[in-house]
C-alpha cells in the first residue's frame, strides 16, 4: 500500500520531534560529470517508532543515512531531528560534531567496540566526552546494560562477547546520550535469525521507552515482516509502503 508522501508531511508537527524530511537532493560533481544520488527525499518518522528503508545497491540508501547523521552535506532540501531544524539549503547548526554526539545515535552492521576498553567505558565513553562525570556515565552505562541483559558482560573486553553481544553493547553504546534519532546501518546483517529478531525487539523496546526515532537501513528479509513502514528508496527517490508489522514478541 503506497501512501501520499505530501500529504504524511504535512501532518507531521515540527514541534513532535523525530524525522523529518523534506525535498532532499544531493548532487556529487558539477557539470558533465555531476552525479544526482538524491533527487526528491521525503520521509517523516515519529518519536517511538522504527522505519525500515530499503533499496538496491546504488539507490542511495547510504547517502541518505550520511545526510541524516550530518556527516555529508546535502544539496538542497530539508531536514529536522528531534523537532529542531538542522539543514534548511544549508545548515543550521554550527557545531555539527556535538549534533551527531548529543543528538544521534549510530549503530553500524560492524560494532566497532573499542577493543582495550571493557563494556562500561565502551558505553560510558560518549556520556564522558559530553561532558558527565565519570560515575554518572558509567551508571547510565550500566543502567542500559541491564535493559539489554548484557550487565552480567560489563567488565570483559569486546574480544570476549559473542556476535550477539557486541551488537546490544553497541545500541547501548548509540542509546547513552538519550538522542531523539538512532540511524541503524545493517545492523542484523552478520546474525542468525534468532539473533536478528532479538536485535529488532530490542530496537522496538529502546523505541517506546525513549521515544527515539530509529532508522533501519536493511537488506535482511529475516527482520523486513517486523516493520509496520518501510521507506523504498529507487533511483534517488523514497515511497512509502504499510509493512507487515509482525509481532516480535
Amino acid at each position: 500500500m503506497v501512501m501520499d508522501m505530501d500529504s504524511n508531511l504535512q501532518g507531521q508537527s515540527v514541534g513532535s520531534g523525530g524525522i523529518v524530511i523534506e525535498g532532499l537532493r544531493k548532487v556529487y560533481g558539477q557539470g558533465d560529470t555531476a552525479v544526482e544520488a538524491l533527487k526528491h527525499v521525503d520521509m517523516t518518522v515519529g518519536p517511538g517508532q522504527v522505519v525500515g528503508l530499503v533499496g538496491p545497491s546504488g539507490s542511495g540508501k547510504s547517502t541518505l543515512l550520511k545526510c541524516l547523521g550530518a556527516i555529508l552535506e546535502p544539496t538542497s532540501g530539508r531536514m529536522l531531528l528531534g523537532g529542531k531544524v538542522i539543514y534548511d539549503g544549508a545548515w543550521t547548526i554550527p557545531d555539527l560534531r556535538s549534533l551527531r554526539r548529543d543528538s544521534i545515535g549510530f549503530v553500524f552492521q560492524a560494532p566497532y567496540l573499542i577493543p582495550f576498553l571493557d563494556v562500561t567505558d565502551n558505553v560510558a565513553l560518549l556520556p564522558m566526552l559530553a561532558g558527565q562525570s565519570n560515575a554518572k556515565a558509567r551508571a547510565r552505562a550500566l543502567e542500559l546494560l541491564t535493559e539489554l541483559d548484557v550487565a552480567h558482560r560489563a567488565q570483559a573486553h569486546p574480544s570476549q562477547l559473542s556476535g550477539g553481544e557486541q551488537q546490544r553493547v553497541s545500541i547501548a553504546r548509540a542509546l547513552a546520550n538519550r538522542p531523539p534519532v538512532i540511524l541503524a546501518d545493517e545492523p542484523t546483517a552478520p546474525l542468525d535469525t534468532e539473533r536478528a529478531l532479538g536485535v529488532m525487539r530490542i530496537l522496538n523496546r529502546m523505541a517506546r521507552q525513549s521515544q527515539a526515532a530509529i532508522i533501519v537501513v536493511t537488506h535482511d528479509e529475516k527482520i523486513i515482516p517486523t516493520f509496520k513502514r518501510i521507506y523504498h528508496i529507487r533511483e534517488g527517490r523514497t515511497v512509502e509502503e504499510k509493512g507487515e508489522g509482525r509481532s516480535l514478541d
